[in-house]
């Protein structure tokens, strides 16, 4: 995967308004056989570049929620795939594995938009991270309600390298 090309946003939503952001790939390489579903690599998202425009909201993201000085990377790393690859155009698959974040790994199974054109691979994913029932802590105050879940898109670009 390219990190440069690459992006990582998330929604939370609250009472008032709803929080956007983004983390940045730190890196990531996922290999697939196509013949036997089995999959391996990971993706690693740099915990500590999560940002929402607002410095205070994001300091209390890192220390009190994520606590990314403790915790500084997110994970998945993929085991298995189902669905078809097509050598070239779209295919869907869903991808399982283990997504490891705040020092703890949870299964998760990835439902994967994939592009491919010639060397080029782009894959789209959403998916839905429960982090309160995950350990960490709500950020809700007597007056601001936010969500006990956060929506993460991942787009990812890269190359396609066969064997």
């Amino acid at each position: 995967m390219d990190a440069a090309q690459s992006k990582v946003e998330f929604t939370l939503a609250d009472v008032l308004h709803t929080v956007h952001g983004t983390f940045k790939l730190k890196s990531g390489s996922i290999h697939f056989n196509p013949d036997t579903g089995q999959a391996s690599g990971a993706f690693v998202v740099d915990a500590t570049s999560g940002s929402s425009g607002s410095n205070g909201r994001d300091s209390r993201m890192h220390k009190n929620i994520l606590e990314s000085q403790k915790f500084p990377e997110i994970t998945f790393t993929a085991d298995r795939f189902e669905g078809k690859l097509v050598p070239e155009g779209d295919s869907e698959i869903a991808l399982h594995g283990m997504f490891s974040i705040h020092g703890a790994s949870h299964e998760m199974v990835l439902k994967t938009s994939v592009h491919r054109s010639g060397g080029q691979l782009n894959a789209t994913t959403h998916f839905v991270i429960p982090y309160v029932a995950w350990g960490m802590k709500n950020p809700s105050t007597l007056f601001l309600r936010v969500s006990d879940k956060v929506n993460i898109d991942l787009q990812a670009t890269g190359r396609v390298k066969t064997d």
